[in-house]
């Protein structure tokens, strides 16, 4: 009942307002195709929550539709982040603390605290993936049924791991303490049958893509080799995709990225070891890579407020990544992989989503390229091309404008003036 009243409470002080009849957006500028040329002046014509007509020149509103004026501002498409994590920002042993402390209800209203953070940034979709007790499948229904404000969610349910492998949480916890907390995890597998089994089961859950663990991690100090044999990456990807879900795998060392690549991955997470077979298996398999830069930037963020926010495995592990992230993305995007834009928030901080697009820039990837990833390939990786990525006729209205030219400099991406999710105003700060 707690948890009910709690959720009741946080949708009733955010709920959506009702949608004009149809609105009028008049911008300086507009990115509508990301990777295409720019247009100038424009008028975007939104109803019922979709673009209906993209006409040349400020054309006046008729009666009755409402205007909204936003100068000589850039337009351009709702950013997409492939890899949120909405339940939580916290990190190290605070971050373990919490989860041991705070009531799931707790965790419930967090997650759309953080996902009003993300949209409020320009982000009006995310890929979440991970979230161990359903409150990031809980907030998606309730975006989608217009009770609550947040980004579209494509939600993974919760991650896949082998006992004792990245996504395993009970490696940081006493034995007494996971007999009654998490006697019997359902997204452990260690054998074809059980990753069988462990997909079908998040896929029951609702989740609309799967997410497994090739390698250990930095967070939780499992190092960077594979965790997982052939046949039970084979079988979980096999699985996923025989029900129509895609498969992200979560792989740091050059090893497990291989495997994930040979089983049929649909998108590598973090990547954070790149050779010249990696690059090619990318190219072979039309898989995209995934960055997530700036989880440096959370990590840095952490350790300059307490030196011992991480110790031990976890902290070292952490020390390399910073000094190796983006020694990958030089690789791999001259060579041509595919690349979609992603962070990590959680790791990162929630709201900050945009300085990925700074470490992109500094490791090789132009402006251009840089906010095509953050749309038409993230929309693509996806599945949501359809729907998302660019302003056009039949899409959905999410919008957003900034001051200055992100073309030229992505560091106005840091600073949204307007969001519009689905045809509703979430941000005008004119």
């Amino acid at each position: 009942m707690l948890r009910k009243l709690l959720i009741a409470a946080a949708l009733a002080s955010s709920a959506p307002a009702a949608l004009a009849a149809s609105t009028y957006i008049h911008a300086g500028r507009v990115i509508a195709v990301p990777g295409q040329t720019p247009l100038g002046p424009s008028t975007i014509i939104v109803d019922n929550g979709r673009i209906v007509e993209v006409r040349d020149g400020h054309v006046p509103a008729p009666a009755g539709a409402a205007t909204i004026e936003l100068g000589d501002k850039t337009v351009l498409p709702g950013l997409i982040d492939s890899h949120v994590h909405l339940v939580s920002d916290r990190g190290g042993e605070q971050a373990l603390l919490a989860e041991i402390r705070d009531d799931m209800p707790l965790h419930a209203l967090e997650s759309q605290m953080n996902g009003m953070k993300t949209l409020r940034a320009g982000f009006t979709t995310v890929r979440n993936l991970g979230d161990d007790y359903g409150d990031t499948l809980a907030l998606r229904e309730a975006v989608k049924r217009g009770w609550v404000q947040g980004p579209r969610i494509v939600d993974a349910g919760r991650a896949i791991s082998t006992t004792g492998g990245h996504m395993d949480g009970r490696g940081s916890l006493n034995d007494d303490l996971v007999a009654h907390w998490m006697p019997n995890p359902e997204n452990l597998c260690d054998s074809v049958e059980s990753c069988r089994r462990v997909v079908r089961r998040q896929i029951d859950r609702g989740a609309d893509v799967i997410k497994f663990a090739a390698t250990g991690g930095v967070n939780s100090g499992t190092g960077l080799a594979t965790r997982m044999f052939d046949d039970e990456a084979k079988a979980l990807v096999q699985t996923a995709h025989a029900y129509g879900r895609k498969v992200a795998v979560h792989a740091h060392g050059a090893d497990g990225i291989k495997l994930a690549l040979r089983s049929g991955a649909d998108s590598i997470e973090h990547g954070t070891v790149m050779d010249d077979e990696i690059v090619r298996l990318f190219k072979q398999t039309g898989a995209y890579y995934v960055p997530t830069l700036s989880t440096v930037n959370g990590y840095i963020e952490r350790l300059a407020k307490d030196p011992n926010a991480y110790t031990g495995a976890v902290k070292q592990q952490i020390e390399w990544r910073i000094g190796i992230t983006g020694q990958s993305l030089k690789k791999a995007y001259p060579a041509g992989v595919k690349i979609a834009f992603g962070t990590d928030a959680g790791v990162s901080k929630h709201g900050k989503n945009a300085e990925e697009f700074e470490l992109m820039v500094k490791f090789g990837m132009p402006p251009a390229e840089a906010l095509k990833a953050a749309t038409v390939n993230a929309a693509d990786l996806l599945g949501l091309s359809s729907e998302i990525g660019t302003i056009e006729v039949g899409k959905a209205a999410d919008i957003i404008a900034v001051a200055g030219d992100p073309l030229t400099d992505v560091r106005v991406l840091k600073t949204v003036a307007f969001v519009m999710a689905r045809g509703e105003v979430v941000k005008n700060e004119d």
